[in-house]
């Protein structure tokens, strides 16, 4: 799923790099990002404890002080057995725009089983509507670039 989005990314002109959470040059890489996609299978409706995990290394943005995900676009992406988990989504979006100061492409994407063919690959239709927001992300990369006000506003406590 995240493969596609990028795909799309890269076609509207982006440099992309699928990384796993798990690796060790991951804080440095999204730091430098102009955009990152959190992609992560639903547990209980709520992304993974690998996920959390991995939120929980990066700095948060304060009205103070930019963390590394200050302002920069971001887009969740999440995979679950059914459309019953699909608000999992919302607790990852809220967190990464509430308190690490995200702009956060909205809507986020939730797949569930019946957006994959029986051999695992994803269905044509939905590969293309990934591969938009993947464009669409690109897109929100190079506005909030080329905004002051949206590199500048702050998660207010």
């Amino acid at each position: 799923m995240v493969t596609e989005i990028l795909a799309g990314a890269a076609e509207a002109g982006a440099q992309t790099e699928l990384v796993r959470h798990d690796d060790d040059a991951i804080l440095g890489l999204i730091a430098a990002a102009d955009g990152v996609v959190f992609g992560s299978p639903t547990y209980r409706a709520s992304p993974t404890a690998a996920t959390r995990l991995l939120l929980e290394r990066i700095d948060r943005s304060t009205a103070e002080d930019q963390g590394p995900l200050h302002s920069t676009p971001a887009m969740v992406a999440m995979t679950g057995a059914s459309a019953a988990h699909f608000l999992g989504t919302r607790e990852l979006s809220n967190s990464l725009s509430g308190f690490f100061g995200t702009q956060i492409l909205s809507p986020d994407v939730y797949l569930d089983s019946k957006a994959f063919n029986p051999d695992g690959t994803i269905e044509t239709d939905t590969a293309q509507r990934l591969r938009l927001h993947g464009a669409a992300l690109t897109e929100l990369a190079a506005a909030v670039q080329t905004s002051h006000h949206l590199q500048n506003i702050r998660p207010w406590i």
